[in-house]
């Protein structure tokens, strides 16, 4: 069975979007990985298909009713994790995108307006998790971001199975530079230990450039990688 996505949305017709070219695109006419659409006004019970109410305490905006967007989750139930998509969330990361993908899949919530009624998050267990330090119109691009980050380290999605170990954030640490043909352009020559044919010497140096870029532009990832189990000891 393919691993299987679930979106809860009040815009299915974004889906799938991006999702449905390159390597992802690819995976799901493969098979590798499959996608359903549910529209969570659906789940409405009155005849104007109502899905939100104002806030209770006040203030402007409207919010997603409990009751409405709780039938739309157990439409789709069965034992996958539930994301809920907002800025309040936990930053999603590598390691996340690596445990849902070792999953059957996942049932991704996407919030609009002012949120969602935290009841039915609670309710639910949904995990909440955010993108990033801003604010989307809505949780659906995210939802792409989460899939596209998960759906690529499906087995048999990318090429080379050492091109997920080697990327960005898989050991704490940022990804080295990369250089191809020409090896002179524009007065800028490529790194001569590239051209070396010495492949501990680039390993060394690819190892050194992931550290350097680190350590200079994520603070907060190069602390992690110099705690343990990483940390060499007495390096600085």
């Amino acid at each position: 069975m393919s691993w299987h996505a679930s979106i809860l949305t009040l815009f299915p017709e974004m889906f799938p979007g991006p999702l449905g070219s390159s390597l992802a695109g690819r995976a799901l006419e493969r098979a590798i990985w499959s996608l359903d659409v549910r529209n969570i006004r659906d789940s409405a019970t009155d005849r104007h298909r109502s899905v939100d109410d104002t806030p209770f305490g006040g203030g402007a905006g409207m919010v997603l009713r409990p009751d409405v967007v709780d039938a739309a989750i157990g439409a789709v139930a069965d034992g996958r994790p539930l994301v809920c998509l907002t800025p309040r969330g936990r930053r999603f990361t590598q390691a996340d995108a690596s445990r849902f993908a070792a999953g059957p899949g996942v049932i991704l919530l996407c919030g609009r307006y002012e949120g969602i009624d935290q009841r039915v998050i609670e309710a639910r267990c949904a995990e909440e998790l955010s993108i990033g330090d801003y604010v989307l119109s809505g949780g659906e691009l995210a939802a792409m971001v989460l899939l596209d980050a998960v759906v690529r380290l499906l087995p048999g999605v990318m090429g080379a199975a050492e091109s997920a170990t080697e990327e960005s954030f898989s050991a704490d640490l940022l990804e080295y530079p990369h250089y191809t043909r020409p090896a002179e352009w524009q007065g800028r020559r490529v790194p001569d230990v590239l051209l070396s044919g010495h492949h501990a010497a680039v390993s060394a140096w690819r190892q050194a450039e992931a550290e350097r870029t680190t350590r200079e532009r994520r603070p907060d990832l190069w602390a992690a990688y110099r705690s343990p189990p990483h940390a060499a000891p007495g390096a600085p």
